[in-house]
Order: structure tokens, then C-alpha cells, then sequence
């Protein structure tokens, strides 16, 4: 059974002539007079008697079109439910790197949402998977993050898989550690330097599709024997304040954050390595408002930090 039909019935009992209901709903009287046949070959029934003083109920008619109103009035309510839900619930989704700078700008996002019913969803990984959270799983945006020398795989990449792309930003990864690991004292820290400590890393390989091996021999240097490898920040910044023979490569760490944990953030002269930021999202999509304000704090929290 057609809902249209039951529709186009209930009018036509309502107005009692196919003209009037033509009228309302706005579907010439022919093609008004074929749903209501194909209504009742469906139900085995006669709804209307076709008369000179218009359409007439039948009782069966009559029974018919008091269910079908309770039906459609159902339908209504579900609809309007949903649709006022949706059109108040504020939505925003973004995958991104484990990055200070874009947890800060995230954190004040969220003192922009307003009082309404909010699903917020901010996941850290890794470029590939934040890339296939975009294809496979309904994200709206996305951070990605690898070397410069990666730019041209990436672009051609995004492009086959229908993803545009926005620079925020390039950096060069500067060393984090607690204030009391003696490296903390020199004014210049080279790669040898770094041997004798543990290095704090994050497990995630940054560029899809090439060997782990490869992507570790090149995102790290080979001169460290010791290395913790961590999947979330907190534990980072925790082994890093309360081990002082600990370091961490990494965009460039809020000063607020660094103080409340005890740590400096250094340079280090051998590193020359280009890394970028880029913000991804569908070729066809379209900002929202909740996009675009995090987008500012984005550029806020690069313009103060990086």
C-alpha cells in the first residue's frame, strides 16, 4: 500500500470532488483518480462511489479513511519529532594528530557551543585512519600530518579519493622534557645528545600504504636504543614530568601546558625536517557554523603558539 495514495484519499474525502482535491494538492484530477483505484485494487475494496454530486464514502470508505487519518497523523508526528530534533541538535566531527596546539583550539571550540542538544566528536590518530574516518565514517573534518617530502603522494592521494584539502600550517618538531633532564640546561641539543635518554613516541605511523619499517626509519632517528611508545597524550606528558631521563619530539606544546607540567620545550640544530598540517574534508561538503568557529580557533591557537 502506497502512502501517497492513502494521502491522496483522505483529501479527496475530505474536499469530496477529485477537482477540489486536484486543487490542494496540486496533482491533476486523472492521475489523483488512478491513485485511488490502485488504492482500492490493493485493499480489495471500494472507498468512494463515483457520483454526479461528487465522490461518496462507502462504509467501507468510511472505515478506511478513519484508520488511514490516524495513520498519517502518526507518520506527521514522527517526522516533525525527528526533523526539530535534528535542526536543534548542534553536530561536529574532526579527526585529527595528537597535537597540543589543536587540543587547545579544540577546548576553546567548545566553550562557543551553545545550550542546545550537541554530539561532539574529536578523535586523535593517525593520518590514515583519520582519512578513512572521513570516507567510511561520517567525520565532517580532519587533520592530517606528514613530512614535506611526502606532499606530492598525498595531494594525488586526496584527489582519487575525492578529498580536499586546506593548509594550516608547516613546523619543524621541537623537543619536549622536563625541566630537570640536564638537556634541559644546553643551549644547543644535537641528535648525539639524545642517546643516552629515552625517547616518548607515539605509535602511529604516519603515511598509509608504505611499510612500518620504512616509515620509522624515517620519521626517527636510528641513534636511539630506548623508546616508549604511547597511543594517548596524557600518559606522555605524565612520563615525561616524572621522568627527567625521558624526551618527546613534537609540535610546538601551549606554554600554559608546559608550566602546569613542569617542562621546557627545546631546540634541536640537526633537526631540518618540514612536517605539515593540512584540514581535509569532502569535496562536495559544505562548512557548518560549528566548522567554521572551530576553524578560527584553529588559526587563533597556530597564530599563538606556533
Amino acid at each position: 500500500m502506497n502512502l501517497l495514495h492513502m494521502k491522496h484519499a483522505v483529501v479527496v474525502a475530505k474536499t469530496g470532488s477529485l477537482s477540489r482535491a486536484s486543487e490542494v494538492l496540486l496533482i491533476a484530477p486523472p492521475n489523483i483518480s488512478r491513485s485511488i483505484r490502485e488504492l482500492e485494487a490493493d485493499l480489495g475494496i471500494t472507498i468512494f462511489d463515483r457520483t454526479k454530486k461528487g465522490m461518496v464514502l462507502t462504509p467501507a470508505g468510511e472505515e478506511f479513511i478513519y484508520l488511514a487519518k490516524g495513520i498519517l497523523s502518526q507518520i506527521d508526528q514522527v517526522e516533525k519529532h525527528y526533523r526539530e530534533r535534528t535542526c536543534q541538535k548542534q553536530k561536529f566531527s574532526i579527526s585529527v594528530p595528537r597535537a597540543c596546539y589543536i587540543s587547545e583550539a579544540f577546548t576553546e571550540f567548545s566553550k562557543t557551543l551553545s545550550n542546545a542538544p550537541a554530539e561532539i566528536f574529536y578523535k586523535e590518530t593517525n593520518s590514515q585512519r583519520t582519512i578513512r574516518n572521513l570516507l567510511d565514517h561520517d567525520y565532517a573534518l580532519g587533520i592530517i600530518r606528514y613530512a614535506e617530502n611526502y606532499d606530492r603522494y598525498f595531494k594525488a592521494m586526496l584527489e582519487e579519493k575525492g578529498l580536499r584539502c586546506e593548509m594550516v600550517t608547516e613546523f619543524t618538531y621541537s623537543l619536549i622534557m622536563s625541566a630537570q633532564n640536564p638537556l634541559a640546561k644546553k643551549e644547543k641539543i644535537t641528535f648525539d645528545d639524545l642517546t643516552a635518554y629515552i625517547e616518548i613516541a607515539h605509535a602511529d605511523p604516519y603515511v598509509p600504504s608504505l611499510p612500518l619499517s620504512r616509515v620509522v626509519k624515517e620519521e626517527l632517528p636510528d641513534n636511539i636504543d630506548r623508546r616508549i611508545f604511547i597511543f594517548e597524550r596524557a600518559s606522555q606528558f605524565e612520563l615525561l614530568s616524572k621522568n627527567p631521563g625521558t624526551f618527546m619530539w613534537v609540535s610546538p606544546v601551549p606554554e600554559e601546558l608546559r608550566r602546569r607540567y613542569g617542562l621546557v620545550q627545546k631546540k634541536c640544530v640537526d633537526n631540518q625536517k618540514v612536517y605539515m598540517d593540512l584540514l581535509i574534508c569532502r569535496r562536495d561538503y559544505r562548512l557548518t557554523d560549528l566548522d567554521r568557529r572551530f576553524i578560527q580557533k584553529l588559526e587563533e591557537s597556530k597564530e599563538k603558539n606556533l
